[in-house]
């Protein structure tokens, strides 16, 4: 086990903010901040505003983010993951991603989930087995199959990103190669 597979765990467990479908990356990281984009954590402070203005003063680090469908469409804005990754959010479950959202969000260490997200609401408690591929909501009763990542991703994930894991293994080391 590696020094950062020690601190990462395959298994999550946050307080759910919910939001809906089609939640572009301006959405998330509002272009009118663009200014701000070489200070995450400034940039991070308007995370969604647009959608829920309070959200970023009550997210607690380890939460979840819950959404529908095509979560993260638009431009592929790296910003978008980063700053909901600075947030403290720990990861996005939805319905669907964008392709571009999705990879840009492994790539940053932050993990994104696939499922069915009807049923859960703002405030339930998730348990994610990134490993196993299940998704648990003890207070509605769910439990959801989910894909599991690969292990390839779940190293990206466990480095924190795709640069610190280059940075330790020297290139992009898929087992089988």
């Amino acid at each position: 086990m590696t020094e950062a597979q020690a601190g990462f765990s395959n298994v999550l467990k946050g307080r759910v903010w919910r939001v809906g479908d089609d939640i572009s990356t301006d959405l998330i990281a509002p272009g009118r901040y663009f200014h701000l984009r070489s200070n995450l954590p400034e940039l991070a402070r308007h995370l969604l505003e647009d959608v829920n203005p309070d959200l970023v003063n009550r997210i607690v680090p380890g939460d979840i983010l819950v959404a529908g469908r095509n979560f993260g469409i638009g431009s592929s804005r790296e910003h978008a993951p980063r700053i909901i990754k600075t947030s403290g959010i720990a990861a996005v479950v939805a319905d669907s991603f964008s392709r571009l959202f999705f990879r840009n969000a492994i790539n940053v260490g932050l993990p994104a989930v696939v499922c069915d997200t009807a049923g859960i609401e703002e405030g339930d408690v998730l348990e994610i087995n990134l490993g196993l591929g299940v998704l648990t909501d003890s207070a509605r009763g769910i439990v959801r199959n989910i894909p599991p990542l690969p292990p390839v991703m779940l190293e990206i994930l466990a480095q924190g990103g795709l640069v610190p894991y280059v940075k330790r293994r020297g290139d992009l080391a898929i087992d089988g190669d």
